[in-house]
């Protein structure tokens, strides 16, 4: 996913990830560590009085998940750039399973050897429907292939 160089990356590029399902410990624990004890959340009375008869997983919960499922490599990522209309479009409930689909929407080169890859993030589940969507922003090197090993010069030097 994030794991070439920036001009490696072309428009239309497309992945998806390994699955993920979303277990009650999730939640709990999202809740805990976020504070967001909100009872759709954490309460399941209170859920089943609700349109969705159930708890459901918090939209930050999701996001947080999805970063979980991208693999970056290290010596290319330069650092999460940012991401713009988020939209959750329908509930994650406990036992979902999630797959995020990537597709590569916008390239902009920056300083001479970064550039900035836009990918049109989608996250469905298990049957196949849409729960969130949002556009991810990741600054990644481009390979100026700054070190190759020794090479001769033109006397027949190693440089």
């Amino acid at each position: 996913m994030f794991e070439k160089y920036f001009e490696e990356y072309k428009l239309g590029d497309t992945w998806r990830s390994r699955g993920r399902t979303i277990t009650e410990s999730d939640l709990v624990m999202f809740s805990a560590f976020s504070g967001d004890w909100f009872p759709l959340h954490s309460d399941a009375e209170y859920a089943k009085q609700t349109q969705y008869n159930e708890r459901i997983a918090h939209g930050m919960l999701i996001l947080s998940v999805t970063t979980g499922l991208l693999q970056f490599e290290p010596n290319i990522v330069v650092a999460f750039y940012g991401m713009d209309k988020v939209r959750f479009t329908s509930p994650t409930f406990i036992g979902d399973t999630i797959h995020l689909y990537g597709n590569v929407i916008d390239l902009k080169s920056k300083i001479t050897n970064q550039g900035v890859v836009t990918v049109l993030q989608e996250v469905r589940k298990q049957t196949n429907e849409t729960v969130a969507v949002f556009e991810m922003k990741i600054l990644v090197n481009k390979n100026n292939r700054m070190y190759e090993g020794p090479q001769e010069d033109k006397n027949g030097g190693i440089v």
